[in-house]
């Protein structure tokens, strides 16, 4: 780290340097905090799993538990890859148990992959659900296995950075850089470089001129 910051900073003007330590930085600390959130989801599911099981009664449920929660961090495909051993152990001792689990797994992994995994993520890189649930599938489409795994705080770091660069630029043109500002901005007058806001519609007015007389 040291040397990577010399040669930085003997290559690179001042304001390029700022600007690469603080995108490293942003970087590591973006890719701490997933992993700490992916980990904190994986010890929750391990323990519904936990006690759901032991609630059913159903055999090996701390080995079970333990595992499904460390597949939990892989996304998509690690609640299949420990699930499906899983079933096949439990199957084994009892059918008709084994058939509560998978449809136990599923519920848990359907709730987990679609509410609490993406709040938990979206919490810990500063990203909304949609984005994390974007970026999981754009870049395990782009890159796979890997991508499925780094992809999430790889989208946070790309998305601030880009984020800071159009704010940048906007702040340079004397314009406002918060974004619910544009929600009702028009075009941009060339004289004062000022939003026009875009007209509203009278929907009241329109549906009684629009509703057709009935005849009898």
């Amino acid at each position: 780290s040291s040397q990577s910051k010399k040669i930085a900073r003997a290559v690179f003007s001042e304001k390029h340097y700022n600007s690469i330590i603080e995108v490293i930085t942003l970087t590591d600390k973006t890719f701490g905090r997933y992993f700490t959130g992916a980990i904190l989801d994986s010890i929750l599911v391990g323990l519904v799993c936990f006690i759901m099981m032991q609630i059913f009664g159903m055999p090996y449920s701390p080995l079970i538990s333990v595992f499904v929660g460390v597949t939990n961090i892989i996304p998509f495909f690690g609640p299949f890859i420990g699930a499906i051993p899983c079933a096949f152990f439990i199957l084994l001792i009892n059918p008709m148990q084994c058939l509560w689990f998978v449809i136990f797994i599923v519920i848990l992994q359907q709730i987990d992959g679609n509410i609490i995994g993406p709040k938990i993520l979206g919490t810990t890189t500063g990203i909304s659900e949609f984005w994390v649930t974007f970026s999981l599938l754009l870049c395990g489409g782009l890159f796979g296995f890997i991508g499925m795994i780094i992809g999430v705080p790889l989208f946070a770091v790309i998305y601030y950075v880009i984020k800071n660069l159009i704010n940048r630029k906007i702040q340079e043109r004397g314009l406002p850089a918060e974004t619910a500002l544009y929600r009702n901005a028009g075009s941009v007058d060339p004289e004062t470089l000022e939003f026009t806001e875009l007209p509203q519609e009278e929907t009241s007015k329109k549906k009684k001129e629009s509703k057709p007389s009935k005849k009898q």
